[in-house]
């Protein structure tokens, strides 16, 4: 795997000691709070996990997975809904917690719908986000990182399925997929 690696763009030390500040900067927002974690799946449950044991007040956890339709959606933000939430989220404070954001088409489609489920607030965690690639605006309101708009694995970032595991944040080699981020 590593032979597929350009660059190691993010160590797993560097990923942890943000993570830890996220969670301090939640907890201390969220104190008080009926709070739930909303991760989206597959790529956000490595991110979620390390972030939801640096929380140190109650919250709860629960996952969307979603779908596009098509090659068409990608560029016009139609998704659907593979596994709703379990919990219920009215009158609770969501956190949806991504683990990159560029187009920002999927995760506007998730606010908007979350949002008509009547929750108390509605903010978004993301581990990465890469603004070069937004075509719609999203408020994000924790960050861990800002990246480039390069093909990024590693710490719940795929490519097929392959690379989630590493556990740090790294550019794949262009001749691996195609030189298309």
């Amino acid at each position: 795997m590593r032979s597929d690696i350009e660059q190691v763009l993010l160590t797993e030390e560097q990923i942890a000691a943000r993570v830890r500040e996220l969670g301090k900067e939640i907890s201390r927002d969220y104190a008080g709070k009926d709070l739930v974690l909303v991760g989206i799946l597959r790529g956000a449950v490595v991110f979620l996990a390390d972030l939801y044991r640096q929380i140190s007040i109650p919250a709860g956890m629960d996952f969307v997975a979603i779908s596009s339709y098509g090659k068409e959606a990608l560029s016009s933000g139609v998704v659907r809904i593979l596994k709703d939430l379990d919990e219920v989220v009215e009158s609770r404070h969501v956190l949806l917690v991504e683990d990159i954001v560029d187009s920002g088409l999927t995760l506007q489609y998730l606010m908007d719908n979350l949002r008509s489920r009547n929750v108390a607030s509605l903010r978004v965690c993301t581990l990465l986000d890469k603004p070069s690639r937004r075509q719609v605006p999203v408020e994000l309101d924790y960050v861990g990182f800002q990246v480039p708009d390069e093909f990024l694995v590693g710490y719940g970032l795929d490519y097929s399925q392959r690379y989630r595991n590493l556990p740090y944040i790294a550019v794949l080699k262009r001749d691996i997929y195609g030189g298309h981020s």
